[in-house]
């Protein structure tokens, strides 16, 4: 099966633009348990409740707020939170590059694989190559369905993968934790307590090989219904007719090109315009967003790696008290 575009663009860094398209990197192959009432083995679905009255609320008469300092609320229109949206702008702006080691692991949050498109591959490959032989990754700013996102720009493989990062913000800080000293004098390690620990570490390292660890938890579960099946103990739901609005559409996010960025900085530095040429003509004519076609979404479907800010979350399984 071939990896579905999420949308299409460029990535901008100088005066460079690189026509890309950008994949999913991962997908959730988590369970996904559904709600039944144990009376009928009818579904159970999510309701709008009064926390006071118990009243299910009709959608039209839900506002949204946002709570203050002192417990009082602002009530903001739709048509406001609508304006302070970002543009979208089909752009993966580099802001700067850093070290490949200078980023916290905390701040990853999740990544996409980015493809060359439109004859962009040549200034494709000149970038992450460039990358990879300086150790750098680029610090970009990147709109996904009406939300601004920060991201980092990082060569892995035959590939560039954009991950989306944590802002500062909403990092907490190590102060609230009671953390030894950093240095190992400090922390009154001794030199042969490091060296029997480096000894152990140099034992048990060997090669990352992701297959050798599975979700255990999966496995039990998944053998348990298996099991259940085998026996015949399986229960008939009738899914409910959805109404036509209840799918939704997926709109594409937007890039800039990268390729006429890059362009127009090697021509200051003196390179010469022969081996981006190509690639920057492609460039010119701006992409399109792609929109996924709007679906009527099943009761266990996989939730979609990427919402719209606005979007009201929900919880995915009904816990056991």
């Amino acid at each position: 099966m071939s990896s579905r575009v999420l949308w299409k663009g460029a990535i901008s860094f100088g005066l460079v633009h690189i026509p890309v398209a950008l994949h999913a990197a991962t997908s959730s192959d988590a369970l996904d348990f559904d709600w039944l009432d144990k009376r009928s083995m009818d579904p159970v679905g999510y309701k709008r409740i009064n926390k006071k009255t118990g009243e299910e609320i009709a959608k039209e008469n839900i506002v949204k707020g946002i709570a203050t300092d002192d417990g009082q609320y602002v009530v903001l229109s739709d048509e406001e939170i609508a304006a302070a949206y970002p543009k979208t702008t089909q752009t993966i702006e580099i802001d700067s590059f850093v070290s490949n080691t200078e980023i916290p692991f905390v701040y990853l949050e999740r990544p996409y694989y980015i493809a060359p498109i439109n004859k962009g591959h040549k200034v494709y490959a000149l970038l992450r190559d460039t990358l990879l032989q300086t150790r750098r990754v680029g610090i970009a700013r990147v709109v996904i369905q009406t939300k601004q996102h920060l991201a980092v720009l990082v060569p892995s493989g035959p590939g560039l993968v954009l991950n989306l990062l944590r802002w500062g913000a909403d990092i907490r800080p190590w102060d609230e934790l009671d953390l030894p000293a950093e240095g190992a004098k400090a922390a009154g390690l001794s030199e042969r307590e490091l060296a029997m620990a480096k000894q152990l570490v140099d034992d048990m390292t060997t090669l990352w090989e992701p297959a050798r660890f599975t979700d255990v938890f999966k496995e039990k579960i998944l053998s348990l219904v298996a099991e259940k099946v085998k026996q015949g103990l399986t229960e008939t739901v009738v899914q409910p007719h959805e109404s036509a609005d209840a799918s939704s559409e997926t709109s594409g996010a937007n890039i800039l090109d990268l390729t006429e960025l890059l362009k127009r900085s090697l021509r200051k530095a003196g390179a010469g315009d022969a081996t981006i040429a190509p690639a920057a003509k492609a460039a010119q004519s701006p992409a399109k967003p792609v929109r996924k076609p709007a679906a009527t979404k099943p009761a266990a479907t996989k939730r979609a790696a990427t919402k719209p800010a606005a979007a009201p979350r929900r919880a995915a399984v009904k816990r056991a008290a």
